[in-house]
């Protein structure tokens, strides 16, 4: 586990600032939910966690440490998009391995790696299978099994259940939530929803226009909000 610290981070792209100097602190195995309308600069902001952007200014540290020079893989961090970006020529098991084959484990030690994320998700009855067979629910499973695997301190979710009908996103919800209670792997996740973060977050960072509006648990967002923006998102 780890804790996530963001100081003054800016994300300019041309005349536009997607980010606008936000300093943040997750603690140490809490699951942070930031929320926000399209365009308010979430997903930016979880994406520079990860090393897929480079801050204007700023810095990120993970554990402790600053991380801006690090390339993603060797931040230690998970990440687990809305498309599930799983590969559809491969099998399950191979789509949960390949991370593990990417970073050069010994061929012997992968399947009980393979196996150990598929039991925690349930999915173990379908690695011979190969994403086109999956369900939506499945596919996500897979998706955060992948993630899982290589035992990430951080783990970043970028609207993972949107793709989901609403009934099944609300029991994959709770599949998440009592999954990362279990793990406690620290987790930052990102969503337009209201329900949503208002349901999973230990604390919600309420983000507008590249900055944060609030950051506190479900409760005092919803029983102090900061303004009438923040009291709109509750």
């Amino acid at each position: 586990m780890a804790t996530v610290e963001i100081r003054r981070v800016k994300k300019i792209f041309g005349d536009v600032v997607a980010v606008n100097g936000i300093d943040l602190l997750t603690r140490d195995g809490e699951f942070l939910v930031l929320l926000g309308p399209s365009g308010c600069g979430k997903s930016t902001l979880l994406r520079m966690i990860a090393g897929f952007e480079t801050p204007t200014e700023g810095e990120f540290l993970i554990g402790g440490a600053i991380m801006n020079h690090l390339p993603p893989r060797a931040r230690k961090i998970a990440m687990v998009f809305q498309s599930y970006a799983l590969y559809p020529h491969m099998t399950v098991y191979k789509n949960i391995a390949f991370p593990l084959k990417a970073q050069g484990m010994r061929k012997a030690l992968i399947p009980q790696k393979v196996e150990w994320a598929a039991s925690l998700f349930g999915i173990g009855h379908l690695l011979d299978r190969k994403p086109r067979a999956l369900s939506g629910g499945e596919r996500q499973r897979v998706a955060l099994a992948r993630a899982l695997v290589r035992e990430p301190s951080v783990f970043l979710l970028d609207e993972p259940l949107s793709n989901l009908d609403a009934q099944l996103r609300a029991s994959a919800r709770d599949e998440l939530q009592q999954f990362q209670r279990r793990i406690g792997i620290t987790t930052i996740y990102v969503t337009h929803d209201q329900v949503e973060a208002m349901g999973l977050g230990d604390r919600i960072a309420v983000m507008k226009a590249g900055s944060v509006r609030q950051i506190g648990t479900p409760q005092e967002i919803y029983d102090e909000p900061a303004d009438a923006f923040v009291a709109g998102s509750s």
